[in-house]
């Protein structure tokens, strides 16, 4: 064997490869101005997927979606050895190129928002990130282009949330009366009526939402939004007496399945206070009127005692011990086999944000009112347990949400009820537990929740 033409031979390969790979990066950093570069990779190998401030992208994603940029091959080098394209990243020391870039456990250091907090910063985060992630972190628009770096395969907009669906509920009826005499377009109207009635509600200049990155899916539990959901709360409105009335209620609850739950007289008694207190507002209102021309309640005192029943009464999700209510899961949530089940109040998320023990990590569904009450689909982490998606009223009045998953439930138990607010058609899902009953086989409520 000839070892100097071998090493010949590969010393030829070697210079090849370093002359291309000098060419290829000269290409790659080559200077140009922000309009000559919006449709091109020079100066953007390796840059983070979906990037917003151009039209084409330059990362290995790009292939995946079809979306690369034209020149997007000086990003490749090609190993005449191992006969394969490598990827160019710019380097995994520096923030050069990847200003809140998410977290990737294999990276050396970081370059978003939580590397501070975290103390794994790149040296130059400072200087190149200007002291933060913000600029270089755009948001997800829910347009249809901006979608190509979501997984085909989570194409939809929001899914019914597993959690909420036990293998004991079906679709048995609360009232089989009320199923057989109000008609869809009846549920719209009054839907239309409570949604015109709800004056309680927040201003637009009452909430200032931050929702960030925008997916269609998640099922990674991936944290994807650097900040709190809400960036302002006006909290006057929790001193008006309904909402005041509700938040006495939220801490009566063990929030862990299986946990023996008991209410005090205390509490008992919060309970009657705040149904006293909405149904003094036009909402209730309109329901209890709405159902007593149905024949289904002939007084208010009759329709407020059930509504204690079905939304307060205690059943077993677990083991046999009474430890959970449809109130409990729709508004307070509840934890079962290491998941967030149910929990659909705006007002509990925003509470516990404040506290710290909310992490908001993306949201898959944004409706189309421009006030409130809007509604939003979201995921996050409530305290280190994952809700996968989450849908709930943002901004409503506690009456209103009380009123439209009442109405859907007596309405159309255990089906998906279309209700229709400013126009604007969704769907409300119920579900009846139905493994225990009160007053001779009505049904409580196991959940309640937006569906889109």
């Amino acid at each position: 064997m000839n070892f100097g033409s071998v090493l010949s031979s590969t010393m030829k390969q070697l210079l090849v490869f370093l002359l291309l790979s000098a060419i290829a990066g000269v290409l790659a950093f080559e200077t140009c101005s922000s309009e000559q570069c919006e449709d091109s990779c020079k100066n953007r190998c390796g840059d983070k997927p979906n990037n917003r401030d151009y039209t084409c992208q330059c990362n290995s994603h790009c292939e995946r979606f079809g979306d690369c940029c034209k020149d997007y091959s000086i990003c490749n080098y090609i190993d005449p050895d191992l006969n394969k394209a490598t990827h160019y990243d710019k380097s995994d020391t520096s923030c050069q190129g990847r200003c809140g870039q998410k977290y990737k456990k294999n990276d050396h250091c970081h370059c978003n928002k939580k590397c501070g907090k975290f103390n794994n910063c790149c040296s130059d985060y400072d200087n190149v990130c200007s002291g933060g992630a913000s600029a270089s972190t755009s948001t997800s628009s829910a347009s249809d282009s901006h979608h190509k770096h979501i997984d085909s395969d989570l194409n939809e907009v929001a899914h019914h949330d597993k959690a909420d669906i036990d293998p004991n509920l079906n679709k048995a009826t609360h009232y089989d009366k009320s199923v057989n005499d109000i008609s869809n377009e009846e549920i719209k109207t009054i839907s239309e009526k409570l949604y015109q009635c709800d004056v309680n509600k927040a201003a637009e200049s009452d909430i200032i939402l931050n929702k960030q990155e925008m997916v269609s899916r998640t099922r990674n539990n991936e944290d994807l939004s650097d900040e709190p959901l809400y960036q302002h709360v006006n909290e006057n409105i929790f001193k008006r007496p309904t909402f005041a009335r509700f938040i006495s209620l939220l801490d009566n609850y063990d929030r862990k399945t299986g946990t023996d739950e008991t209410y005090t007289p205390e509490e008992i008694k919060e309970q009657n206070n705040f149904l006293q207190e909405i149904m003094k507002t036009k909402v209730m209102k309109e329901l209890y009127s709405f159902f007593h021309q149905k024949g289904l309640y002939k007084t208010e005192k009759e329709f407020v005692d059930d509504l204690q029943k079905m939304w307060f009464g205690l059943y077993s999700r677990s083991s046999g011990e009474p430890d959970s209510s449809g109130f409990e899961h729709v508004f307070v949530g509840e934890v079962k086999k290491g998941q967030v089940s149910g929990f659909h109040s705006w007002i509990r998320f925003y509470l516990l944000e404040k506290k710290g023990m909310m992490n908001y990590h993306s949201h898959n569904f944004d409706g189309p009112w421009t006030s409130y009450p809007d509604v939003l689909g979201k995921q996050f982490n409530w305290d280190g347990f994952n809700k996968e998606v989450g849908t709930q009223f943002i901004g409503s009045s506690p009456e209103f949400d009380f009123a439209i998953y009442t109405m859907c439930f007596i309405s159309r138990p255990g089906k998906k009820c279309q209700i229709s607010l400013e126009g604007h058609n969704i769907g409300i899902q119920t579900y009846t537990w139905t493994k225990t009953s009160y007053d001779n086989g009505k049904k409580y409520i196991a959940t309640a929740y937006p569906v889109v």
